[in-house]
């Protein structure tokens, strides 16, 4: 009975992302793609599944919650770039029989800005945010199987312009019993807007479909994190042009043969993830995204664009985690999160 709803659920997704397929980047709530941990941003930046998961993560993939989060809290926030901050608060809570629940809320703030008139003469000054809840709920099946979905109310408000909208994400996760491996997948901001910031504006959400598995070595300290991300779209690669030697400022159009353009679509697609655990209280992580490396790297200097790096540590009864990930060669974004176990934090007994 459970595979065969589990194949139901499965066609089901593979439905809905043929239906809203759509490129990265063309729809409205973009900031709902933000990484909002240190872990999640060190990996890459996107994560359908892990064999140790946190509560942070749960923003990413609902499917992530389960009840060994039980009345655990966790903040983060996060250094963007030109002057962008944003940060999340979750907390969550297993009730017996029913499944685990967790409520967090998102805010992005873009900082303050000069607002002049058409002839340029400074007339004050107006600021921009976005904001999103997250309604959180996962159940286990079979002892190894959760299925998270995540409801998020959203609220957008940039200058005079306000647009509210809903959004969802519906995860699934495969644990093994061994404790060592995962896999997963999610389907991200499925939804639409109620309030378009002016009349007859309709934009369509970022959707997204997301799957990935991990794997931690059973006799050494790793874990490989391998994600599949934008799966809803098979034609995401970008050819960058290169400069034609034969001709003064010509471009070279030369098409890349059938191996290649599958190969370079395949890698756009690809997010690798290492963790390394020596000791419980301690891991370092690292991340490459290759298509985030291959559309902004600058070619005279690539530096290390498109990758991420970050490290966990569990100081008394708190887990502190940082994180940087690089854009662009003019610096990189910084993670900083917190999380605790209420129940140990305050000698609490847990129901």
């Amino acid at each position: 009975m459970f595979i065969k709803r589990s194949s139901i659920l499965f066609t089901f997704f593979l439905f809905i992302g043929q239906l809203f397929a759509q490129i990265g980047g063309e729809g409205t709530y973009d900031f709902l793609n933000l990484s909002t941990t240190p872990r999640l941003a060190a990996l890459g930046g996107k994560i359908a599944s892990l064999d140790d998961p946190e509560l942070g993560l749960a923003f990413y993939n609902p499917s992530l919650l389960n009840a060994d989060m039980h009345n655990q809290l966790a903040f983060s926030y996060i250094g963007y770039y030109a002057g962008v901050r944003y940060g999340s608060a979750m907390y969550s809570r297993n009730i017996q029989k029913f499944g685990t629940v967790g409520i967090g809320v998102m805010q992005v703030s873009y900082g303050s800005f000069t607002e002049a008139d058409e002839t340029g003469i400074i007339t004050g000054s107006f600021t921009a945010s976005d904001m999103a809840i997250n309604l959180i709920y996962s159940r286990v099946f079979d002892s190894i199987f959760i299925i998270g979905i995540n409801v998020k109310p959203v609220y957008s408000h940039l200058y005079n312009y306000k647009s509210f909208g809903i959004a969802a994400d519906i995860g699934f996760n495969y644990h093994h019993q061994n404790g060592l491996f995962s896999a997963g997948i999610v389907l991200r901001n499925i939804g639409t807007m109620i309030k378009p910031y002016t009349p007859d504006t309709w934009q369509k959400l970022p959707f997204e479909v997301v799957a990935g598995c991990s794997k931690k070595l059973a006799h050494a300290p790793f874990r490989v994190v391998v994600t599949l991300h934008q799966l809803q779209n098979l034609n995401m690669y970008y050819k960058r042009p290169k400069a034609n030697n034969t001709s003064l400022g010509g471009v070279d159009n030369q098409k890349d043969s059938k191996i290649e353009s599958i190969s370079n679509e395949a890698l756009s697609h690809l997010i690798l993830g290492v963790e390394f655990v020596p000791v419980k209280s301690f891991c370092f992580r690292i991340g490459y995204n290759y298509q985030r490396r291959n559309e902004l790297k600058v070619q005279e200097n690539v530096s290390s664009v498109g990758f991420s790096w970050g490290f966990g540590v569990r100081i008394s009864k708190f887990q502190l985690s940082y994180g940087q990930s690089r854009y662009h060669l003019s610096g990189a974004s910084k993670y900083f999160s917190i999380t605790t176990d209420l129940d140990d934090l305050f000698g609490w007994n847990k129901l």
